[in-house]
């Protein structure tokens, strides 16, 4: 899965996306302007020790990523979106595409993109969800639906002894 996000601004988010991100073998697309450094203390923080695991790919503008990235398969997150995101059948090398905390994505790369275009369903009076919840939320769906390839899906939990 490709996780992409365009234009972030908030460090603390592109930080636990980047976790996110290693936790579920999905490569993270960052288009730039960013609104942090990705040496920030603080996207670093949010990541914690896994940034150094991260499999992140690094474009000028979104004409860029459009370019290295032609004839793939992307689905668009936005508030404005009729589709759910859990009604779409996604395959493993699908991009999810999330646009910037303030503003979300631009509206013409909405209008050139309605059919894909997916939104996580919410009451009317919520505008919108935190971006790396949203992130969440769209890739685990995703990797479900594609059998969590690669991801330990078990765990086991320690026998404690009381004395």
């Amino acid at each position: 899965m490709n996780i992409v996000l365009v234009e972030p601004e908030i460090p603390y988010n592109a930080g636990a996306i980047g976790r996110t991100c290693v936790a579920a073998n999905a490569v993270l697309h960052l288009i730039r302007p960013l609104g942090f450094s990705t040496d920030d203390a603080s996207v670093k923080r949010s990541g914690l020790d896994y940034w150094e695991f991260l499999n992140v790919r690094y474009y000028d503008d979104y004409n860029d990523f459009e370019m290295k990235n032609a004839g793939a398969c992307m689905y668009f997150a936005t508030t404005k979106a009729k589709y759910n995101y859990a009604d779409v059948k996604y395959s493993e090398d699908d991009f999810l595409v999330f646009g910037k905390e303030s503003a979300g994505l631009p509206e013409e790369l909405l209008l050139r993109n309605k059919e894909t275009c997916i939104r996580v369903p919410m009451l009317p009076e919520a505008r919108s969800l935190n971006l790396s919840v949203s992130v969440g939320i769209v890739l685990y769906e995703a990797m479900r639906q594609n059998g969590f390839p690669f991801l330990k899906t078990e765990g086991q939990l320690k026998k404690y002894t009381w004395d």
